[in-house]
């Protein structure tokens, strides 16, 4: 067994529009836009992360915003719930912000010992708060929501999947993932040393049909490993375990393999190093347009393809 993963690096999804998306995520969820990129296999198309003050690895939610898509179908084969960890004591608080800017939500969940809040984001997308008892990150303090009650980082991820076993043997032989409890309804909780921020749901059909891949659909999820030398080892270990895994990628933030698990879920290992402050600083996060080395010399163009956005993390949001 790998002891090489440490929990969830990243997660990316797709949406529809940019600015929604930022206003979204950020006036709403009171996340910070860490980085304003491009996609590097679409160069027209922004990548939009938002996490923490410094994008910590664990905080970390991604798009790819293609403006006018449609929005996709949850099912099969997919990552359908990203869940985010709020204070224990924030889950009145996060419910009468989320029905004051008129967002529908779930009845609280109570789930593993711990009360959820569900809702969809403006193009679908899956979203829970998750009220943590210890969760130690520290909240960003900038943003629209009271840093008391601020988000943390990420709390986890459902995969919905037709069949488990293969899923759960590939996360516990090579991932380092361990079963920590079954519910009723053919749900699987995986984690690895019990911290916030890494463990993984594995729920049997639910819903049956097959996704359908758009605006509101999770791309992949990242889990997370020190470093390039340790990521070439979990890279040998998918290989010797039968896994099709891709070379080395680039991704100016981190590197990165891709594979995926038997279910259909895209994967990837990405390494916490260099991280988001490579190219700027602290205080300028996520202000510019940062291209990858290669395309620098297509700036001009570039910009002329992408829709220009505002990013005011005070301004009320208009549901």
């Amino acid at each position: 067994m790998s002891n090489l993963i440490s929990g969830i690096h990243h997660i990316t999804a797709i949406a529809s529009d940019p600015q929604q998306n930022v206003d979204f995520y950020t006036r709403v969820l009171g996340l910070r836009l860490v980085k304003k990129t491009i996609n590097f296999d679409a160069p027209d198309v922004y990548h939009f992360y938002f996490g923490d003050e410094t994008g910590s690895p664990g905080s970390i939610l991604t798009f790819f915003p293609f403006k006018g898509a449609v929005k996709g179908k949850r099912g099969l084969g997919e990552l359908t719930f990203t869940a985010f960890s709020i204070p224990e004591s924030s889950i009145d608080y996060w419910r009468n912000r989320l029905a004051g800017l008129g967002i529908s939500l779930s009845d609280t969940l109570q789930r593993f010992g711990e009360e959820v809040l569900r809702f969809t984001d403006p193009d679908g997308m899956g979203i829970e708060l998750v009220a943590i008892k210890e969760d130690r990150r520290e909240a960003w303090s900038g943003g629209s929501v009271p840093q008391e009650h601020a988000i943390r980082g990420l709390a986890g991820a459902t995969l919905n999947l037709r069949e488990l076993e293969p899923t759960a043997a590939l996360m516990t032989e090579v991932l380092n993932y361990k079963l920590k409890e079954v519910l009723p309804g053919k749900r699987q909780r995986y984690e690895i040393a019990g911290n916030p921020g890494e463990t993984v749901d594995l729920v049997q059909m639910d819903p049956p049909d097959r996704s359908i891949q758009s605006a509101g659909s999770v791309h992949h999820i990242a889990f997370r490993t020190a470093g390039e030398s340790e990521q070439l080892q979990v890279q040998r270990l998918l290989q010797r375990y039968g896994v099709p895994v891709t070379e080395v990628k680039d991704r100016n933030y981190f590197k990165s393999i891709y594979f995926r698990e038997p279910g259909g879920v895209l994967f990837e290992v990405a390494t916490d190093s260099p991280g988001f402050l490579v190219d700027e600083s602290l205080e300028s996060l996520g202000d510019a347009l940062k291209l990858p080395e290669w395309a620098a010399s297509q700036r001009e163009q570039i910009e002329k393809n992408l829709v220009p956005i505002q990013v005011n993390y005070q301004e009320a949001w208009n549901n």
